[in-house]
């Protein structure tokens, strides 16, 4: 039986096609667009700039968007560089922060899949936080491989599946679809 209960979601759009990001956008936009406060934090974008940065300038301080890494991360073994662990660790302490304040409706942790999966953020720290986090605060994650344990505790997982992409016929990114 469905019941009424209006709460807090956590969704994620995660798998190998694009879209993951730009579908958080989107629900972002309806969600300012409702007058709701808006937080996107970027785990592992940094100093490429994005067409993004500049829209959501016109929406205030009711959508806010940080880039809080460098932008491409090497990985693996010893080839991870300790900055970008310390810089995961310190937009994880943000994101956390954020969350639990209530002080946003909705929390956008875009591609936080990617640095768990590489093993720079403990998955158990992630789902403490949803877990704990105020009754009607939504939170996006973003990113291939989402971790089983949260996807468990997800109310929404979507996945993205490339069925045909521009690359494979020699078209480069385009500005304004991919950037």
């Amino acid at each position: 039986m469905m019941t009424e209960a209006r709460r807090g979601l956590v969704l994620i759009n995660t798998g190998p096609g694009k879209g993951k990001t730009t579908a958080a956008m989107g629900t972002a936009l309806r969600a300012v667009g409702n007058g709701m406060r808006v937080l996107m934090l970027q785990f592992l974008k940094g100093s490429w700039h994005y067409g993004e940065l500049d829209a959501v300038e016109a929406f205030g301080g009711n959508w806010v968007m940080k880039q809080m890494g460098r932008g491409f991360v090497k990985i693996g073994g010893a080839e991870t560089d300790p900055e970008d662990i310390q810089m995961v660790e310190a937009a994880w302490q943000e994101a956390r922060q954020a969350i639990l304040s209530g002080e946003w409706d909705m929390v956008v942790l875009d591609e936080i899949n990617y640095a768990i999966g590489y093993g720079m953020l403990d998955p158990a720290k992630v789902v403490e936080t949803l877990q704990q986090r105020p009754e009607m605060v939504h939170v996006i994650l973003t990113g291939r491989n989402a971790h089983p344990s949260l996807v468990e505790i997800a109310d929404t997982v979507t996945e993205m599946r490339e069925v045909k992409h521009a690359y494979q016929k020699g078209i480069l990114a385009q500005r304004g679809i991919e950037y």
